[in-house]
């Protein structure tokens, strides 16, 4: 019934549109009401609003599925379950985070604790959580790395964007 395109642009809006009814429910109650449930109506109104800016970030890292593997994170791990190539990565641990493409020239992420490596596609299951677990890094910025995905997903801009790196101090 609904286009296949079409449903896919929903399900990718999905955290906005709930988030646009709810505070479309807030408004009509602050506008249309007196007292407290006015005052309800502005706060759910508010509430509304942050659950649908959250949403339109959401949507903006959100470059499909389908990649190999599934991205977990658990207490500042990162952690890669795929058939070749998976691993982990301590965030305490990790020296630069990089937005790359891989010899396909589909976009990765490039996780380097030292020697190590940790690669990951940005269509893997579970990616978008990266985001969310990146926020810890000091001096991260998500618009950045989001702007780095879509260009690598559109196969314009660099072929690699660090989008951050640990400072290091030198102690001589």
């Amino acid at each position: 019934m609904i286009r296949p395109d079409a449903r896919a642009q929903i399900l990718r809006f999905r955290e906005a549109i709930l988030g646009g009814i709810i505070a479309g429910l807030g408004l009509w109650w602050a506008l249309g009401s007196l007292g407290l449930i006015k005052w309800m109506g502005i706060a759910l109104a508010l509430l509304g609003a942050a659950v649908a800016w959250q949403g339109l970030m959401r949507a903006r890292i959100r470059v499909g599925t389908g990649g190999v593997g599934v991205v977990q994170i658990d207490e500042r791990q990162v952690i890669y379950l795929a058939p070749v190539g998976g691993g982990f990565s301590s965030l305490d641990l990790v020296q630069d985070i990089t937005i790359a493409r891989d010899f396909a020239g589909l976009p990765v992420w490039r996780f380097r604790t030292g020697a190590e490596l940790l690669t990951i596609p940005t269509s893997a299951e579970g990616s978008e959580a990266l985001f969310d677990a990146l926020t810890v890094l000091p001096g991260i910025d998500i618009a950045a790395a989001i702007r780095a995905v879509n260009a690598a997903s559109d196969k314009a801009g660099p072929d690699r964007t660090v989008i951050w790196s640990r400072k290091v101090v030198n102690l001589h």
